[in-house]
């Protein structure tokens, strides 16, 4: 038999492993590159996946914060609206300035809407009291008892608190359809509010208010 060839003495020591040796170099080969690639790569991405996180843990909070905030200001809007009606509510009730022309149109118009004539108006003077002020003014009207009726019915549904006092008939006569026509006069008072300390320094100008004790001199005679 011939002899086999021998192997040559150069070459690498890859050379020299057999073919098992050769396949389980390169798988080792291929696993490192594997763990590298996932040490580099995969841990860079793991830590922005987390930071994405994050910033979405903050984001959900600051939207959950402005959420709040906004539902604050729609209650705190929604709660100024409605001071705000009711203010202007509450001026109809009782304005804070006596607005006779206003005072003396509703009237007028209440006296038209009940068939009554109003004939005559006459402002007078403010009467002050300690939170608001009495607005009157002195009404002569004409009409049937009915229609007079209505009128201080109607007056007494109006926005503005308006009181019918003091009525005196006068003068009653048939009318051609046998109706009674009379003259009434009244005095109608509206009332508007006052400004802090306005009342309380009015009500002690009034005729008949209790004069402020004079102080004490000293040395006065016996």
């Amino acid at each position: 038999m011939a002899a086999k060839p021998a192997a040559p003495a150069g070459g690498s020591a890859l050379d020299r492993l057999s073919l098992p040796g050769k396949i389980l170099v390169g798988s080792i080969f291929v696993v490192l590159i594997g763990v590298l690639y996932f040490v580099f790569f995969y841990a860079e991405l793991d830590a922005e996946i987390e930071s994405a996180k994050q910033r979405t843990t903050a984001l959900t909070g600051e939207l959950s914060r402005a959420e709040e905030s906004k539902e604050a200001y729609n209650r705190d809007l929604a709660e100024k609206t409605r001071r705000e009606q009711l203010s202007l509510q509450q001026k109809k009730i009782l304005p804070d300035d006596p607005e006779v022309p206003a005072f003396l149109q509703a009237l007028q118009n209440t006296a038209t809407i009940s068939g009554a004539e109003l004939t005559s108006w006459t402002p007078t003077d403010e009467i002050p009291q300690e939170f608001y002020a009495r607005v009157p003014l002195k009404l002569t009207l004409k009409g049937k008892f009915h229609q007079i009726a209505k009128f201080v019915y109607t007056v007494g549904q109006l926005d503005r608190i308006i009181n019918i006092e003091n009525l005196s008939l006068k003068n009653p006569k048939l009318s051609d359809g046998s109706d009674m026509i009379v003259q009434v006069e009244c005095l109608a008072t509206a009332f508007r509010a006052t400004k802090p300390g306005e009342g309380a320094a009015a009500a002690k100008r009034r005729p008949g208010a209790a004069a402020a004790p004079a102080p004490a001199t000293p040395g006065g005679g016996h």
